[in-house]
C-alpha cells in the first residue's frame, strides 16, 4: 500500500510581514537579501522551515535570526502555494504577520550570513521585492485593513501614550485616504474607550496636544460596534 502513496517532495517556508508606524508613516520590515536567488534584493524576512520544528518555532526562529527581533505575537494569515512561485522548486509559503511599536524595539540585526541588513521602509514607497513578497506584503496589508473596522488593532502600533493626531494619521496611513479631522475625532471619542490624560506632548516646537490611552478593559466591555471611520 505505502508504494501506492506519492513521494512528498514540497518544501515549507515562513514569511513575515511585520508593520510599525513610525513619525507619522506605516512601515514594514525588510531585509537585505544576501543569497542566491534575488542576492541583493529586498525582500520580507522568511527562509525554510527545519524538518524537526513546528511552523511557530521555525516563525520565531526565523524572524529572529533575520532582524534580532524575538517575542513578537504573530498570526498566520495565509498560504500561499503556486507551483512556480519559487525558482529554485516547490516550495509553499506560510505567511505570518505583525503589528508592533517601533520605538519599543531594539536595534535590527540579522544573527545570519543570509540577510545583510533589517530595515524599516514605507509602506507607499515599496519597491519591487524578491520572489512573490509584493504579493504576499499587499495580502497582509489588505488583512489589516479589514480588521481596523472590527478590531482595536491601531493601538498595537502606537505609542503608550499618543495624541489623536497620532490616531488620525495612523487611521489615514492604513486606509489609504484622508479623513475629516472633526468627524474622526468626534467619532473615536464616542465610543468610550479613550481615556484623556491630564498630560500633554512635551518637546515639540508646536502647541503641545493632550496625550490619551487606549482603555482595553473598557473597550472588551462596551464595545459592540464597528470601528468604521468615514471620511
Amino acid at each position: 500500500m505505502d508504494e501506492l502513496l506519492p513521494k512528498f517532495e514540497s518544501v515549507f517556508s515562513i514569511d513575515c510581514v511585520i508593520f510599525g508606524f513610525d513619525a507619522g508613516e506605516l512601515k514594514v520590515l525588510l531585509i537585505e537579501r544576501n543569497e542566491e536567488p534575488f542576492k541583493d534584493w529586498f525582500a520580507l524576512p522568511g527562509y525554510i522551515v527545519g524538518q524537526q520544528e513546528s511552523i511557530d518555532d521555525a516563525a520565531e526562529r526565523i524572524l529572529n535570526e533575520l532582524t534580532g527581533l524575538r517575542g513578537l505575537h504573530m498570526e498566520q494569515f495565509h498560504t500561499f502555494g503556486e507551483v512556480n512561485r519559487h525558482p529554485q522548486g516547490r516550495v509553499v509559503t506560510v505567511a505570518y504577520y505583525a503589528l508592533i511599536r517601533i520605538n519599543g524595539q531594539k536595534e535590527l540585526r540579522p544573527v545570519t550570513q543570509y540577510a545583510r541588513k533589517a530595515f524599516w521602509h514605507p509602506v507607499n514607497e515599496l519597491p519591487k521585492l524578491a520572489f512573490d513578497h509584493s504579493e504576499i506584503f499587499n495580502t497582509g496589508f489588505n488583512k489589516i485593513r479589514r480588521r481596523l473596522s472590527y478590531q482595536p488593532i491601531a493601538f498595537e502600533l502606537l505609542p503608550e501614550k499618543f495624541t489623536l493626531t497620532q490616531l488620525q494619521m495612523l487611521y489615514e496611513a492604513i486606509l489609504n485616504k484622508k479623513l475629516d479631522k472633526r468627524n474622526f475625532r468626534k467619532k473615536m471619542l464616542s465610543y468610550g474607550f479613550l481615556k484623556e490624560l491630564d498630560e500633554k506632548q512635551r518637546g515639540v516646537s508646536y502647541r503641545a496636544a493632550k496625550l490619551y490611552k487606549f482603555d482595553k478593559r473598557k473597550y472588551t466591555k462596551i464595545f459592540q460596534n464597528e470601528l468604521t471611520v468615514e471620511g
